[in-house]
């Protein structure tokens, strides 16, 4: 990618951020309602931060620092850089304010297109700029996620965008695919840009399997809670049940029963469910209990990926079964970026597919997506395989 292309790819990017943003209220911007969900101000200091602290500071040695405090402000859980605001007290963060914010976008934007349009930029810069814009683009599905967990502890479910569904995907495709046993390869084999646990490529031996070409909707899942899914410990690991038991979880994330019918809380606003639609904001516990109760499994990663040319997918990150763990080979790098991907290679489950809420261009076969098993919030589902 030539510097033009890359610095338009970026300011495109960036704005795409700030079009998210455009329907929040300075009230809006700043609530953090758990630990694992951060507010819109952060995303958008945060994803800015990542620019100027890994590379306007490390490769523009006259750049001017918009203000020295955001690197502790803004900064994640990048060790390397310093220290940092606690994950849980970035609600906290009411001052710098929104409009204050924007003024860093804007302050960091100039710096870092001016920085990549002259000679004799270093090829590890143009390496970074790639990875914070993935990054940003990682943030900007946190992002509505995160938005939607919030408005939906509002019992008013208040509309982020009337046009912003997302959850009133249908399934094109039935029945399944049979694929057969054998080695297969995969992993990232392209030349375009891939994160580090995509790599290295390998091969592995998978017995013959059949995988659904349908996603679980609303009303296959209905009958598992009809069936007294959430009630019965025998459809759950002890974990999951754990869970179930200790949080009071009796339906997906979202599901609302109202006047003796379900109900879905969307960003633009509560409608009523939809026995076609397909399933969301499901944790890995659910899924698996409800693969168990169907008599049926999750898919493995690589079952997943060796499918994924013949499914169609896309419409909800995919719970797989296997753990998060490094390919052979995996090595992390050294300083900040190594800080990434590979510290979190525990007690963690892979995901696939990407979701309705996943920035174009931002979806890959080969993607590892990865969350506690706990996690409901992001635009999650349900693929069964046997």
């Amino acid at each position: 990618m030539d510097v033009i292309k890359l610095s338009e790819k970026f300011l495109e990017i960036r704005e795409h951020s700030l079009t998210l943003a455009s329907p929040l209220k300075a009230e809006d911007s700043v609530i953090q309602p758990i630990f694992y969900v951060s507010p819109p101000k952060w995303h958008l200091a945060h994803t800015t931060w990542f620019f100027e602290e890994l590379i306007l500071k490390e490769f523009q040695p006259d750049y001017d620092v918009y203000n020295s405090g955001y690197s502790f402000l803004f900064n994640s859980y990048y060790n390397t850089v310093g220290d940092r605001t606690i994950r849980s007290d970035r609600g906290n963060i009411s001052r710098p304010t929104l409009d204050e914010i924007l003024e860093y976008r804007n302050h960091v934007e100039d710096a870092l297109v001016e920085f990549i349009t002259q000679d004799m930029v270093p090829e590890k810069a143009f390496e970074l700029v790639q990875l914070g814009m993935q990054h940003e683009q990682q943030h900007q599905e946190l992002f509505l996620a995160d938005l939607k967990y919030t408005l939906g502890l509002n019992p008013s479910f208040p509309i982020y965008h009337e046009h912003f569904n997302l959850t009133s995907n249908k399934n094109e495709e039935s029945g399944y695919v049979s694929i057969e046993d054998g080695i297969h390869e995969v992993g990232y084999t392209g030349k375009g840009f891939c994160f580090d646990n995509e790599l290295n490529p390998h091969k592995v031996y998978l017995d013959k399997y059949e995988i659904s070409k349908a996603l679980i909707t609303n009303g296959e899942f209905l009958e598992f809670i009809e069936a007294g899914g959430y009630e019965n410990f025998n459809n759950w690991l002890d974990e999951g049940w754990t869970w179930v038991k200790e949080n009071n979880i009796t339906s997906p994330l979202h599901w609302h029963y109202i006047e003796g019918k379900w109900h879905c809380y969307t960003l633009s606003g509560l409608v009523q469910m939809k026995s076609d639609d397909i399933l969301t904001h499901i944790s890995y516990y659910e899924a698996a209990a409800f693969a168990f109760w169907k008599e049926m499994r999750l898919p493995t990663e690589f079952e997943w990926e060796v499918a994924s040319k013949e499914i169609k997918w896309g419409l909800r990150w995919e719970w797989t079964n296997s753990a998060y763990l490094p390919y052979p080979g995996f090595k992390i790098n050294k300083g900040a970026v190594g800080e990434y991907n590979g510290k979190f290679m525990i007690n963690q489950m892979v995901l696939r597919g990407g979701s309705v809420a996943t920035s174009k261009k931002h979806s890959r076969n080969t993607y590892r997506n990865f969350f506690h098993p706990y996690f409901q919030w992001q635009y999650t589902g349900i693929r069964l395989a046997k």
